[in-house]
């Protein structure tokens, strides 16, 4: 197959506000012996676009792709023989064709190389564009609330922003493990949408304490953990609500990063603080299939149901619009937001 020498991605040239998001014509990927190439259909957009576009994660060299989840179909193979020959790369089937889903940073391209196993194969019973939407946040869902903090039944779990994309996929597998959720938003309509997920209270933070009605709800124990994605705006109020021996999980900055603190702020309940990166649950091969097999039966068995109300057009204009829907405090978004890369 013959392939062309430049493409089109969604990047930047600067860091900076949304109008720093273009989209650019770079030199075609280079696949390694141990990567698979993909053309894409779909990009998912999630928060950590936001943080690598406005500098606070840092970026080696201009220009940078933005996106770190696609969705799309397989055009090139490894060529490593020790990657075709391991035995989870042999049970995956990839073929030329294959429908699968990726993550990692430059996504939002309509080529992608990335190592084999964290390209996986799509069930024939979900869509390209539910893949693109549920890897990212699935994976984080599931590891998070396994090796974060490991979720039991019996738990009161705090979310914030529970009717985000990651907000409701928390919620539905805190339910599915047994755990009472509390969560925060901005709207009654946001409200709705995060108790038709399982969520049993949800605390309208514009308007209510989220700490005095956590410690309500909680009879004064406070919950055992929190999952935070908010970041600075949140954060020192944490420490509030959650109760003695419980943990502390910061999610993601949506507000800012969150400042400095010192470990004597965990002493006065023996709290447990944890920063995350969900990266860093799925390094080997066996750890990205133990989860992308668990995030994949919760999509065809309806557990995770991924609310898409919003794609934008491959376009500088449709880049910039959905950072900046993402990114209004209080606005629409429930759910997840799509680039249409190309068609199907």
């Amino acid at each position: 197959m013959s392939f062309p020498e430049t493409i089109q991605a969604i990047g930047i040239n600067k860091t900076g506000g949304v109008e720093v998001v273009e989209k650019l014509t770079v030199p075609f990927p280079k696949q390694q012996p141990d990567q698979i190439l993909v053309k894409v259909a779909w990009g998912g957009v999630n928060t950590i676009d936001t943080y690598f576009r406005k500098g606070l994660y840092p970026i080696q060299k201009f220009p940078a792709l933005l996106g770190h989840e696609a969705s799309g179909t397989i055009v090139a193979l490894p060529t490593d023989e020790t990657v075709l020959n391991h035995p989870i790369f042999k049970a995956r089937g990839y073929k030329i064709g294959s429908r699968v889903a990726l993550y990692g940073i430059g996504s939002h391209a309509e080529y992608v190389a990335k190592p084999w196993h964290i390209v996986f194969p799509v069930p024939d019973s979900v869509g390209l564009d539910v893949a693109a939407g549920a890897l990212l946040q699935g994976l984080t869902a599931i590891t998070q609330m396994t090796e974060s903090y490991n979720v039991k039944k019996g738990d009161i779990i705090l979310i914030h922003t529970v009717a985000g994309g990651l907000g409701l996929l928390f919620t539905a597998y805190a339910k599915l493990r047994g755990a009472t959720v509390i969560g925060t938003t901005s709207t009654p309509e946001k409200a709705e949408i995060a108790k038709s997920y399982g969520a049993d209270y949800v605390i309208l933070y514009p308007k209510e304490n989220t700490v005095q009605r956590v410690l309500e709800i909680t009879n004064g124990e406070g919950v055992h953990a929190v999952y935070d994605g908010v970041g600075k705006d949140t954060f020192l109020a944490n420490f509030d609500l959650v109760r003695r021996k419980g943990t502390l999980v910061s999610v993601g900055n949506a507000s800012g990063a969150v400042d400095p603190i010192s470990p004597l702020k965990l002493s006065p309940k023996n709290l447990v603080l944890v920063r995350p990166s969900m990266a860093n649950y799925v390094v080997t091969p066996e750890e990205s299939e133990h989860y992308s097999k668990e995030l994949f039966k919760l999509l065809t068995d309806g557990v995770f149901k991924i609310r898409i109300p919003s794609r934008y057009p491959f376009t500088t204009e449709g880049g910039r619009e959905a950072q900046t829907e993402l990114t209004t405090p209080g606005g629409k978004l429930a759910g997840k937001i799509l680039i249409k890369i190309a068609d199907e």
